[in-house]
């Protein structure tokens, strides 16, 4: 399904009946990240799991797309789709949009699920590191032909889990380089964490114990400065909580989506 939002067609995919959730993919993937979730999930709510601009089936960017670009293009859908007030879950630089998403548009939004999470590489991460990463995107994005492994090694805790893993592949494989481009550097130049404490609505942080791109480190820092918080860490699992451990995922985000309905 397509829906003109902000200047960009954007894919989605939607399943099942109920109340909403919707979701937020991370860079280099699109809304197929979701597969689980949406057969899942969607026995008692109506999943949403977009292919943001420049990803998947959805349009190209255009030119001069900003983080907040980003945002009104979902804030756009989630209204379009009648799906407002909802829970928004975010994973990795989805998790960046997500929390621009709660900020410039706080009425659409009733929940969040961040996983995986960054304030924005710039507000959760050392210096150092933000350097580190972006030269790692300029080596990656600057290798010739298009036979180029965008599947970082350390998303997983021990690879990429073996239902998913052509589903991993043929993701990266669609991956668009000024889209990847664009995206990683929102990322490196961004820093939400003053916004952090205005946050508002109840808020669930789900992180795998053994992330390494985002570590449980960030997990801690955000708990402590988002209001109505809790943090849920899934042992033996990485970054990709929701293909790693998508029953755990699935249980705590459930669980999430429960409580709100019951406030």
């Amino acid at each position: 399904m397509r829906e003109p939002v902000h200047g960009v067609d954007v894919a989605y995919r939607r399943a099942g009946v109920g109340p909403p959730l919707v979701l937020v993919h991370g860079a280099g993937e699109d809304g197929r990240l979701w597969t689980p979730q949406l057969r899942t999930l969607s026995d008692e709510l109506t999943v949403v799991a977009w292919d943001e601009p420049g990803a998947g089936a959805s349009g190209d960017l255009p030119e001069g797309f900003t983080l907040a670009d980003y945002a009104d293009a979902l804030a756009g859908l989630i209204e379009a789709l009648g799906l407002a007030p909802a829970p928004v879950c975010g994973l990795s630089w989805g998790s960046t949009v997500t929390l621009e998403l709660v900020r410039r548009h706080p009425e659409l939004v009733s929940g969040l699920v961040l996983t995986g999470a960054y304030a924005g590489w710039k507000g959760s991460l050392p210096a150092e590191e933000v350097a580190a990463r972006v030269a790692g995107v300029d080596r990656l994005l600057a290798a010739p032909g298009d036979d180029v492994d965008l599947v970082l090694p350390d998303l997983f805790a021990a690879g990429p889990p073996a239902p998913y893993a052509d589903l991993v592949g043929t993701m990266a494989a669609g991956v668009r380089r000024e889209s990847l481009r664009t995206q990683l550097s929102i990322m490196a130049a961004t820093d939400l964490s003053v916004s952090l404490p205005e946050i508002t609505v109840p808020t669930l942080l789900l992180w795998g114990e053994l992330d390494a791109r985002s570590p449980l480190r960030v997990a801690h820092e955000m708990a402590r400065a988002i209001p109505r918080s809790r943090l849920v860490i899934i042992p033996g699992c990485g970054h990709v909580t929701n293909l790693e451990r998508p029953a755990a995922f699935d249980r705590e985000v459930r669980a999430f989506c429960r409580r709100l309905l019951a406030t």
